[in-house]
């Protein structure tokens, strides 16, 4: 049973690995804005909170979701919703039982902030520096689903970055973190 187990999950990481390597190399021979539409942001939180739904409560965790309505940006549903996801999961792996995750957007500034809060075990400053980098891993003993592949943040970063934003990361150790996906707000009207 135990091998068995180790087994399997070793097979899952594999299986996460090679399909995030074949998002990330999809996203760096495309360019989003080729074909990019008016994206709903609230639509992209959804799914993104959906997709992450068992997991928290697996793990039993509170997950919620409050997005300013009426919000759009412009670009690629499919790479803004990996991207958030990929910010969820992360909240939710670095997450002791009980904890509470939130989704937020709202605009400041003039553009689109997607917030990703967690009142989990927080990020030393030396890895902040360095979790956006490809295959860097937070100390993986401190995660409950230890194993990520460490490019989650990057296909994040690559995503920000092909849409004419940023992500930014603060946290403190013992108190949690929050991820802000920074992203310019799309008029109303034809894609410019």
């Amino acid at each position: 049973g135990r091998v068995l187990g180790k087994l399997a999950r070793e097979s899952r990481r594999l299986n996460e690995l090679v399909s995030q390597i074949i998002a990330l190399s999809r996203l760096q021979a495309t360019n989003p804005m080729l074909a990019a539409h008016h994206v709903d942001v609230t639509g992209v939180l959804e799914s993104a909170v959906t997709r992450c739904r068992e997991i928290a409560t697996a793990g039993g965790i509170g997950l919620s979701m409050a997005a300013e309505p009426g919000l759009q940006v412009v670009g690629d549903t499919e790479e803004l919703e990996t991207a958030v996801t990929n910010l969820v999961q992360n909240a939710v792996a670095y997450s002791e039982t009980g904890a509470r995750v939130a989704v937020t957007s709202h605009l400041v500034d003039g553009q689109v902030e997607i917030r990703v809060s967690d009142n989990g075990i927080g990020i030393s400053a030396a890895d902040q520096a360095r979790i956006f980098e490809r295959f860097y891993r937070v100390n993986a003993d401190r995660s409950r689903a230890s194993g990520g592949t460490g490019l989650g943040l990057s296909i994040v970063k690559h995503v920000a970055n092909a849409h004419g934003g940023e992500v930014t990361v603060w946290s403190k150790l013992g108190q949690g973190s929050t991820f802000t996906l920074k992203l310019p707000r799309s008029k109303e009207g034809a894609p410019a």
